[in-house]
């Protein structure tokens, strides 16, 4: 099974474009972000953590961890950015190993791992990863298209500046593809780029 990592800023279309490809046949999609949350809902292993770091001002009125509420505090400080991801990164890789040998057993052919922060967190253990494809979209268009997902022009700056030193390193295995267009356009030139690298690379187990 190949492992791809999705990768790019907020707004370049990750989401999208997995969603697009895990709908063929042998492709499944695992979001970090959504790992991520389960981690710290209430239950999860990274919720007391969390609450004993943050304090109990980011839980909403249910008792889960209001994540507008956490993520106004790590986006405007680096230390608080820092430190969730020390306590969550760690437990988000290994959910995503765990995800990630199920689809082996089901048969999956090629697993697209959708998260930001895949080639720049120091707990993401890129060995596991046999490419990643990093999405190059314009700042207008990220700042257009989550303007209509629905986050206010605050929050997305708050996003802008704590992932502005977010670019894609230079690696054999990182493409840069254009993230520009229509979804459906954006998925194909993905595929094309994953069949392409995969064409001459030697067959991974």
């Amino acid at each position: 099974m190949r492992v791809v990592g999705i990768v790019g800023p907020a707004g370049s279309g990750k989401s999208t474009v997995c969603r697009i490809l895990s709908r063929r046949k042998g492709v499944v999609h695992i979001d970090c972000d959504r790992l991520a949350w389960d981690t710290y809902r209430p239950g999860g292993p990274a919720y007391l953590p969390v609450l004993a770091r943050f304090g109990e001002g980011i839980l909403g009125p249910d008792g889960t961890v209001d994540r507008a509420k956490l993520g106004a505090l790590v986006f405007s400080d680096s230390k608080a950015k820092e430190d969730l991801e020390k306590i969550v990164h760690p437990m988000v890789m290994e959910a995503m190993e765990r995800e990630l040998q199920k689809a082996k057993e089901k048969g999956a052919q090629l697993a697209l791992v959708e998260g930001a922060l895949l080639l720049s967190s120091p707990h993401v253990r890129r060995d596991v990863f046999d490419l990643f494809l990093w999405l190059s979209v314009s700042e207008e268009e990220r700042r257009r298209r989550l303007l209509a997902a629905g986050l206010s022009a605050e929050a997305i700056q708050r996003r802008f500046i704590a992932q502005a030193e977010l670019v894609p390193p230079r690696l054999p295995n990182v493409v840069i593809v254009d993230g520009e267009g229509p979804p459906a356009e954006v998925a194909r030139r993905v595929l094309s780029a994953i069949e392409n690298y995969f064409s001459s690379a030697p067959t991974s187990s």
